[in-house]
């Protein structure tokens, strides 16, 4: 149902924004709730549960092309990470963050977790920043030193 509604609608902008109270049709959950669904009494009827409150991928990229929209490259890209991460258990998550600490991590290591992005979820704009990062921490001098 969502894609059919996007498939009609244009490339958004910012005179879509905010997205719900100009375009709350759009809107949907990870577990395909529409916006509209999520009230105080579906809440209290136990209608709605915390995976309903997360939200989409889809609703994150319609927020990366409102920002390009107003020339925000950077936040584009920031809300087209944060889409990726979705499907990606927090546990995961924090696993990575910590493996990118300073010093935490070889550059092998950083590039298998970048791998891992790309093969197991598509992450193709997340393992980029790994990447990079790698490269920057090498510069730096601020990869794990490989003990003998």
């Amino acid at each position: 149902m969502e894609n059919q509604i996007l498939e009609q609608k244009k490339r958004l902008t910012k005179e879509d924004y905010p997205l719900g109270l100009k375009s709350p049709d759009l809107l949907f959950t990870t577990t395909d709730k529409a916006y509209d669904e999520l009230t105080l009494d579906a809440a209290l009827a136990g209608e709605i549960t915390g995976r309903d409150l997360r939200i989409s991928p889809r609703t994150l990229e319609m927020q990366a092309e409102i920002s390009e929209s107003i020339g925000r490259a950077q936040l584009a890209k920031n809300f087209r990470r944060a889409a990726e991460m979705i499907n990606i258990s927090d546990a995961r998550i924090l696993e990575i963050y910590n493996a990118l600490r300073p010093n935490r991590s070889t550059k092998e290591e950083l590039l298998r977790i970048a791998q891992e992005l790309e093969d197991e979820y598509g992450a193709v704009e997340n393992a980029s920043l790994i990447r990079e990062a790698a490269d920057v921490y090498e510069r730096r001098g601020r990869l794990k030193e490989i003990e003998d």
